[in-house]
């Protein structure tokens, strides 16, 4: 059987910095230190890798803009020094012609829209009026991303009197032939039409898609939420927007007066179930209504509370469909991807996890579908102990 890779060998870790402060040994005076020594030791306390984000902060922030539409926001990021902005089709679907857009240091200009990338793509493009002086994003080229690396997101948070906001993560799955890019920078709806940027500050996604989830007891009442997304977040690759620019900037794009496409909501908010932890088996089905990924396979959330130290064991069996099985700790500062597996081995296509949860908290356990539309029976079961 083929399998649509969506969370396949999807990297369960996460890259974390440290800050190391500089010491000059006691036996050695300190005008023995040359003065560009002593002027890199002392630049304001900040680390190699924290000066890398601020200097790519500046440079990128400046080509990044919110799109105001009045009743909501998001983001895009321009693409050429006259004023040839990418975004999500999400973001202006509801607009009419032209938006307003928002520079960084509060600046606010008139673009036009002019083009939509189609059914099965959430992307437009608008233009920028009258400007031929803009910063720019550089695109990296086709299959420029690998699974592991550093990326960065920037976009317009919540509030639009607020500057652009950075998140750092890594990519942890690559999906639908390069097209998708899974990560876990920090990301939240305003974000959406943002760019994704590789270490260099060239962009290697859109990003486009965050879920976000609550909690439910055995009655179907919400007692709880997860801040932010709960760990998987999506960015339409350079790869795939490639083609769509190539047609706007040849006027091949459809435009504004055709029907905007319709595409999946930005944010999907999941109603997760209480999952047992006793071993006990839960039945379900994945069908037609429920919530989506990207490539339009069902999935379903589900949450437990757990404890540090504590062994999990995680277990999905069907005989009607290939699930697939990710642990996910929401966490206030950033979402933490404990553990994944698609399949307990290869002859067998059932998932199975098993972990030591690293911290008290609420989890979440995500099992899916691979293939698109694929629908069936399914049980899963969970001891903690």
């Amino acid at each position: 059987m083929v399998k649509y890779p969506l969370l396949k060998r999807s990297v369960c870790f996460l890259a974390l910095l440290t800050t190391t402060a500089a010491c000059i040994p006691m036996d050695i005076p300190s005008n023995a230190l040359s003065e560009k020594s002593q002027s890199d030791t002392l630049v304001a306390g900040k680390t190699d890798e924290e000066e890398t984000r601020i200097q790519l902060y500046k440079k990128a922030s400046a080509a990044v803009v919110a799109i105001d539409l009045g009743k909501g926001h998001g983001s895009g990021f321009i693409v050429s020094s006259d004023g040839l902005v990418l975004t999500n089709a999400h973001v202006v679907e509801g607009a009419e012609t032209t938006v307003k857009v928002i520079f960084s240091d509060g600046k606010e200009a008139i673009a036009d829209i002019v083009g939509f990338a189609g059914e099965n793509l959430d992307l437009a493009a608008i233009k920028i009026r009258d400007r031929t002086d803009l910063p720019s994003l550089k695109l990296a080229p086709p299959n420029a991303v690998d699974v592991g690396q550093t990326v960065y997101a920037i976009g317009t948070p919540r509030d639009l009197e607020l500057r652009n906001s950075l998140s750092q993560g890594i990519v942890s799955g690559i999906h639908g032939e390069g097209s998708l890019i899974q990560h876990d920078a920090a990301i939240n709806p305003g974000n959406s039409g943002g760019p994704l940027l590789n270490s260099d500050g060239d962009v290697i996604g859109v990003n486009q898609m965050i879920l976000t989830g609550s909690v439910q007891d055995e009655n179907g009442k919400v007692i709880g939420r997860s801040s932010g997304s709960i760990g998987i977040n999506f960015a339409i690759s350079t790869q795939a927007a490639n083609p769509f620019l190539v047609a706007v900037l040849d006027g091949n794009a459809p435009q504004v007066a055709q029907k905007p496409p319709k595409p999946q909501k930005p944010q999907q908010d999941l109603s997760m179930p209480i999952l047992p932890t006793d071993g006990q088996m839960v039945a379900s089905r994945l069908k037609t209504g429920d919530p989506t990924l990207p490539n339009n396979s069902y999935f379903h959330a589900y949450a437990f509370e757990g404890k540090a130290g504590q062994q999990v064991k995680i277990q999905v069996n069907s005989q009607q469909l290939d699930p697939s099985v990710i642990l996910i700790l929401p966490d206030k500062q950033k979402d933490k991807v404990i553990a994944t597996n698609d399949d307990i081995s290869a002859q067998d296509f059932n998932a199975q996890l098993e972990t030591t949860l690293p911290s008290d908290g609420v989890y979440v356990v995500l099992t899916s579908a691979f293939e698109k539309g694929e629908t069936g029976d399914y049980q899963i079961q969970a001891t903690v102990k």
